[in-house]
């Protein structure tokens, strides 16, 4: 069976790697035209491409997906299935290209959590469980009937950079089995509709700058989620002394009594701790990054800063 596989960043490379290992024929990959990046603005590859050529696998990479040369090119390749990991939505006219379809790896179990950042949603969102779907593309974005899922526990101290590193290898699995499922034409196909209600389903948008403040008046399990699932990265922020504040890691402490200090207030003793009030107790801070400065410990940061 001829493969094209679609991806970009390291998650998907881990499935790519694993239908190689699989022995699985991959003919060509789609993922993202270079582009610079960096403070010397130098032109850097994907993951996918850097991983696909160490493999001699030929690459292609369109600026737009119906450039009538690229259709051609990638009809060239005779493609039976087309495989789908972190990459960008498909017109139809490529997602419908192979005669079995073209298959997508998402991070959630579908139908929950749609969209752009499931990782980062499901922890912001204080879930126990996600995990990872294979389903058939169609229309409308992740709606195409389920081939396979798997769930994956949420630990209490995960952030979404551990997270992801879970469903990444978890992912690779699944798709694996999938493709061989197709393959040998076992495969049954779940319309989502048959799983759950649309009326009550979590959605998982894409995560701008502006959604990563802070907001200190809410329960500090809340905000505890809210900073751990936006780790590493795009990472929550607060403001300090007229500057940001990225936060990578802290605690939740629940205050046992009333809390007397105003939310988004500092607790500190200038040398071992920075505490920030929330709703009903405080996020003590473990490691951070303020404007122009590193990343950081809090005992590190701490020996650098003044406070009034």
């Amino acid at each position: 069976m001829r493969i094209i596989f679609m991806g970009t960043p390291e998650f998907a490379v881990a499935s790519l790697a694993a239908l190689l290992k699989a022995g699985e024929n991959v003919v060509a990959v789609v993922t993202v035209a270079d582009k610079p990046a960096g403070r010397g603005q130098k032109i850097q590859e994907s993951a996918v491409k850097k991983f696909a050529l160490s493999k001699g696998i030929p690459v292609l990479q369109p600026d737009k997906l119906k450039d009538p040369n690229f259709i051609q090119a990638l009809a060239a390749y005779q493609a039976d299935l087309q495989v789908v990991v972190a990459f960008r939505m498909l017109p139809e006219i490529i997602w419908n290209m192979p005669s079995k379809g073209t298959v997508n790896l998402h991070a959630s179990l579908l139908p929950e959590y749609r969209g752009a950042a499931p990782i980062n949603h499901a922890i912001m969102n204080g879930e126990a469980e996600t995990g990872v779907t294979t389903f058939l593309l169609q229309h409308q974005i992740d709606t195409g009937n389920i081939l396979l899922r798997e769930k994956v526990a949420i630990e209490a101290n995960d952030t979404a950079g551990d997270l992801h590193d879970k469903l990444m290898l978890v992912g690779a699995e699944l798709l694996v089995k999938t493709v061989q499922l197709i393959k040998a034409d076992e495969h049954r196909e779940i319309p989502q509709a048959t799983i759950a209600n649309e009326q009550g389903l979590k959605h998982a948008p894409k995560i701008f700058k502006d959604d990563c403040k802070i907001q200190w008046n809410k329960p500090v399990e809340e905000v505890y989620n809210f900073i751990r699932g936006l780790s590493p990265y795009p990472t929550a922020f607060t403001t300090f002394q007229q500057k940001t504040l990225k936060i990578f890691a802290c605690r939740p402490l629940k205050e046992l009594e009333p809390l007397k200090d105003e939310p988004g207030s500092t607790l500190t003793d200038g040398k071992h701790y920075l505490r920030f009030a929330t709703q009903d107790g405080y996020i003590d801070v473990l490691e951070l990054q303020l404007e122009g400065k590193k990343r950081m410990s809090m005992e590190e940061f701490l020996r650098g800063v003044r406070f009034d």
